[in-house]
């Protein structure tokens, strides 16, 4: 059987080499790119430097193996060689890693979400078998304070649900880019009148036409969650001033400034993971579920758009949005 045409391999994504008498005859252009632009005629003990891969690739029945860090640390490749009837060896390379990735953010998913869950429900549970318990339920004060109690967990438990539901939802629409023009000043104003006069909120709004291509309501959940979370993590009574900008290039900014405590450098850049928290006790107490700025994150990115948190000391913390111009 004649080798495969190069040039029809290099319209395949994956990497895929020819073999021969432990040399590599040819190499498509992705194979090139991981293994590097001179393997054809090397040693293919030069290219791939697994034991076991190259026995197989020696082997006369050919097969499949998982290899570990072929491209960079941590990657993971499945490798399988077909032995061709002139005895060319067909080896093909297909990377695992961004599965494997997806799998297991997956399962820390699925695990961060059942714990978050279990607390609360723990919680509800035992103060609903004290308050079984007769003397416990003739206490008039006992009962009220163990049914508040039970009431915030379940809110604490509704909560939560309500944003794996609101993260369920943007998911399913990622790859929809939203086409309705949507006045960021006006939507922004009415956002903040929700939270009522005394909220201490100040908007800054450009001369400019703010119009937007959005989901309107998806951007009204963006401005709830940046808004709740500069109230709950300032300083008490402190203003919150909300900046929208258009810039030269048509991109509108709107940013989100409290004036708490600063948020360390080691925490901005994983702020918006599920579930990820800078001050975990302090996030709980305030009824912070760990999925907000995530909300936030995947709402901007179907919005074609970016998403910035800055934080320094003396200045607070300040949440932009740059979302695109309208086409």
């Amino acid at each position: 059987m004649a080798n495969p045409d190069t040039s029809l391999l290099d319209f395949i994504e994956i990497p895929i080499l020819t073999v021969r008498n432990g040399r590599v005859q040819t190499a498509n252009a992705s194979a090139q790119m991981l293994l590097g632009n001179h393997s054809v005629g090397q040693d293919v003990r030069l290219m791939i430097r697994n034991p076991d891969a190259l026995d197989m690739i020696a082997s006369d029945t050919g097969g499949r193996i998982t290899l570990y860090g072929l491209s960079v640390p941590g990657s993971i490749w499945e490798m399988m060689c077909k032995v061709l009837n002139d005895g060319t060896r067909l080896v093909t390379l297909d990377d695992l890693s961004a599965r494997d990735s997806v799998s297991r953010s997956h399962t820390d998913f699925v695990a961060n979400a059942s714990h978050e869950l279990r607390t609360p429900l723990a919680a509800v549970l035992g103060y609903v078998e004290t308050l079984m318990d007769p003397k416990a339920g003739e206490d008039a004060t006992t009962r009220d304070r163990f049914l508040a109690i039970i009431r915030r967990e379940a809110q604490r438990m509704q909560a939560l649900l309500d944003d794996l539901m609101s993260l369920s939802r943007i998911e399913a629409t990622r790859h929809d880019a939203p086409d309705q023009p949507v006045d960021l000043s006006v939507l922004t104003a009415e956002v903040a009148s929700e939270f009522g006069r005394d909220a201490g909120i100040m908007i800054a709004k450009p001369g400019a036409p703010t119009i937007v291509f959005g989901d309107r309501t998806q951007l009204a959940q963006v401005l709830r969650n940046l808004i709740d979370n500069a109230r709950k993590y300032g300083v008490a009574d402190g203003d919150i001033n909300i900046a929208i900008e258009v810039g030269a290039n048509g991109w509108s900014s709107l940013s989100v400034h409290n004036e708490g405590e600063p948020i360390a450098p080691e925490h901005l850049p994983r702020l918006t993971e599920r579930f990820y928290r800078a001050d975990a006790g302090r996030s709980r107490a305030a009824g912070g579920t760990g999925l907000g700025l995530s909300i936030v994150k995947h709402i901007i990115v179907r919005h074609r758009g970016r998403f910035d948190i800055t934080s320094k000391p003396g200045e607070g913390t300040i949440a932009t949005l740059h979302l695109p111009p309208v086409k």
